[in-house]
């Protein structure tokens, strides 16, 4: 495959957007009649022309300036992969606001710990959604955070949600005028981190950082006008958020699944012509599940921008590429938006397959304390990085100013990087610093096995040792599956066990289907007590 560059929509510079809403301003008056979003609804696919996003963003927009939103607000966002998240994120940003995300899975704890962070003057809540009690859920967090929010009601179940004494109302203005022009410096959007050391902190980025990375991810991508992207993760996360943004800034559009079925996707797919898509493996492999069970034609899709959650990618990624799409590993976080870095697709396979590559913007930089060629905590800064934190800012920051990852990985040239593995995933055998995925790779490339996770445990004289968890799609000894790793690894990296589980613990985020590598290792230890 040839590698395509952006058709940028406004290439001049006096015709160049500085935000999110004046990007869709802007393309909604070059040519309003052109697609912007394809929407899946119970009743089949809907597209939203540029001109009805603008027309419904300015409605809005005027719609929450009479409810009292303004500069520096924060409005939480509680709704699925709709047309409406795109419109209330344009739309806050051009009062001054910024949206915080919330997916629509978040229970109590996690609401009412945003709640408290993001002190939000509105929330947007799809009630009924899915069947959801959205609002059930809000009066508990509003009582256990003492915040109390507008609440705007959004494309409800047809039901009158109970919200308490909170202030509601729905959007109900079909048009507004032209918003006047946005300050890009604001903050304009707000990330919920994974929360691995405890619950999520709230990363903040500005308008002009938005769209920066926006327009730097559509060129490294290689999208152009007529490219469709794939909308299948939450919004409320940045690997969903910032690949729907980049097509935005190419002139593209998005395809928005709300919720996740395998099979729809993949017929939704096929109808309107997915180009792109930036994802987990967890989320291709159901993708691929289904379509070995169904095949069907996809002559658009050519690029996957992989991140390995079940150690599945490079299997995966072989697969696609002799069905025509080309995959490319990426990197990112909600501190450095996703898409921060990709291979070029003139990489060589299966290097390209890795976690890294070669930053999207010129103006992000990355080290490793000790130089290229060390492993190391891979440091950043630049546009892409977080600008505020919402509530307690945590320590992240060098005191020369690099953002630390907690990430860990090997810078190879300048602006380009291998990811390792996360910092406290890290494997330290007899001496040596190994990524456990190095280990998972070899036990997923077993033909009877489905996933796999390897965990570090203690040894019997004290050091660590690995430790594999698999689920199998056929049957075999765990004997069996450590002489399998033994042919290949190093006997130092050979599991001491490998236990067959009937599934992964897991917790499903804003980016996709996570294994629980702290349940994991609780297992190894009562597995090695017992």
């Amino acid at each position: 495959m040839t590698e395509r560059h952006t058709v940028a929509p406004f290439p001049t510079p006096g015709e160049r957007p500085t935000d999110l809403p004046d990007l869709v301003g802007r393309l909604a008056r070059r040519d309003p009649d052109v697609v912007a979003v394809h929407e899946r609804t119970p009743e089949g696919l809907v597209a939203v022309t540029r001109g009805e996003l603008w027309q419904r963003v300015r409605a809005l927009t005027e719609e929450l300036r009479e409810h009292g939103v303004g500069a520096g607000d924060a409005v939480a966002v509680w709704m699925p992969n709709w047309t409406d998240a795109l419109v209330w994120q344009c739309a806050v940003a051009a009062c001054g606001g910024l949206v915080v995300g919330i997916n629509t899975r978040y229970g109590v704890e996690e609401v009412t710990h945003v709640l408290a962070r993001a002190r939000p003057v509105l929330m947007a809540l799809a009630h009924g959604f899915h069947g959801l009690d959205l609002a059930g859920k809000l009066r508990v967090a509003v009582e256990g955070s003492g915040v109390r929010p507008q609440v705007a009601l959004v494309r409800g179940d047809g039901t009158t949600p109970d919200v308490g004494d909170l202030e509601a109302w729905t959007p109900e203005r079909t048009d507004g005028p032209e918003p006047g022009p946005s300050d890009p410096d604001r903050l304009a959007v707000a990330f919920t981190t994974s929360g691995s050391t405890g619950l999520p902190k709230l990363a903040a980025h500005t308008g002009a950082a938005v769209l920066t990375h926006a327009v730097a991810g559509a060129a490294a991508l290689g999208l152009a006008e007529g490219d469709v992207v794939l909308g299948a993760l939450p919004l409320s996360g940045v690997f969903g958020y910032n690949a729907v943004m980049a097509a935005l800034a190419a002139g593209g559009a998005a395809l928005l699944e709300p919720v996740f079925d395998a099979d729809d996707t993949l017929d939704d797919m096929a109808a309107v012509g997915v180009t792109h898509l930036a994802s987990g493996d967890d989320l291709v492999l159901r993708l691929v599940t289904a379509l070995r069970d169904r095949p069907r034609a996809l002559p658009m899709w050519r690029w996957w921008g992989v991140a390995d959650f079940q150690g599945r990618s490079h299997e995966l990624a072989a697969w696609l590429d002799d069905h025509g799409v080309e995959t490319a590993g990426v990197y990112g976080s909600s501190e450095l938006f996703a898409l921060a870095a990709t291979w070029p697709l003139s990489e060589p396979t299966p290097q390209r397959w890795a976690g890294g590559g070669r930053v999207v913007h010129p103006g992000i930089e990355v080290r490793v304390q000790g130089g290229p060629g060390v492993e190391g905590e891979l440091e950043f800064r630049g546009p892409n990085v977080v600008d505020a934190y919402l509530g307690s800012a945590p320590e992240t920051f060098t005191d020369d100013g690099w953002f630390r990852s907690g990430d860990l990985g090997v810078v190879v040239d300048e602006g380009a990087f291998v990811y390792v593995c996360r910092a406290g995933d890290a494997l330290r055998l007899r001496g040596f610093l190994v990524d456990p995925a190095e280990i998972e790779l070899r036990l997923a490339a077993h033909p009877a096995v489905h996933t796999a996770k390897v965990v570090g445990a203690e040894g019997p004289d004290g050091g660590s040792v690995a430790v594999g968890f698999v689920t199998l799609d056929a049957p075999a000894e765990p004997s069996e599956l450590r002489d399998w790793c033994a042919a290949t690894l190093a006997a130092f990296k050979v599991p001491v066990a490998v236990h067959v589980l009937d599934e992964m613990p897991t917790t499903s985020g804003t980016n996709g289907t996570k294994i629980r590598t702290s349940m994991l290792a609780a297992l190894a230890r009562e597995q090695k007590r017992s």
